[in-house]
């Protein structure tokens, strides 16, 4: 059975029936024919024969993956930002923000490779930018270069200010779960005010595959 989760800018695909891991490919170099099985995502009604909504997907991927009966989940994607909280086994709560998060980690990627910066080697700023919109948030960056700030400060305090408003967006929990691309961003992971455990690109995957097991009951 093959799945995917199309987000905006990468699709995730795996193969149940083969022992390959989950593969990541750009969403622009998908096959327009391709079909799956089951699918997630931005793009996912286009391409599957059964569609799961994101917040379902995100929410069964974090019983898989998470011990705890109590936890909260921020997913942070290229478009938007979604996030389920559980108490005792029992969504407490959730949230999905493609608005206010609008294209969050898709600005942090093209900020990357526009000022050639290297986030694994950049320090946490003690300050932020207030940023509740990826796009317009910009504005800050160029505001504080222009006034003597170096590119690369002036780009991790936008990026703090992502974090922080992504963890308010998610209730301020004292622990965090997070999963999407960002979770390869030493920078933005360790901008969260709480402990944060990253989870990966592909929870939503998981999430299918905990479907394909109710579906098969």
């Amino acid at each position: 059975m093959l799945l995917a989760d199309f987000g905006t800018s990468y699709c995730k695909l795996l193969e149940t029936d083969a022992t390959a891991p989950p593969c990541l490919i750009p969403t622009r170099s998908i096959d327009k024919k391709l079909k799956v099985d089951i699918a997630t995502g931005h793009n996912g009604k286009r391409y599957a024969t059964k569609y799961v909504n994101e917040l379902t997907a995100l929410a069964r991927g974090g019983l898989r993956l998470i011990e705890e009966n109590s936890f909260t989940l921020l997913d942070c994607g290229s478009r938007d930002i979604k996030y389920v909280a559980y108490s005792d086994g029992k969504i407490k709560d959730m949230g999905w923000n493609a608005e206010c998060g609008a294209s969050m980690g898709f600005t942090i990627e093209l900020l990357e490779k526009y000022y050639t910066l290297d986030f694994a080697s950049m320090a946490i700023p003690k300050n932020s930018f207030s940023v509740t919109c990826g796009v317009l948030g910009m504005s800050h960056i160029f505001d504080a270069v222009v006034t003597g700030e170096s590119e690369e400060a002036a780009v991790a305090k936008f990026v703090k200010g992502i974090a922080i408003n992504a963890y308010n967006f998610a209730k301020r929990p004292e622990k965090l779960y997070l999963s999407g691309g960002l979770c390869d961003n030493p920078l933005f992971v360790g901008s969260f005010p709480c402990p944060v455990v990253s989870l990966g690109r592909f929870v939503l995957l998981e999430g299918l595959q905990a479907t394909t097991s109710v579906t098969s009951r």
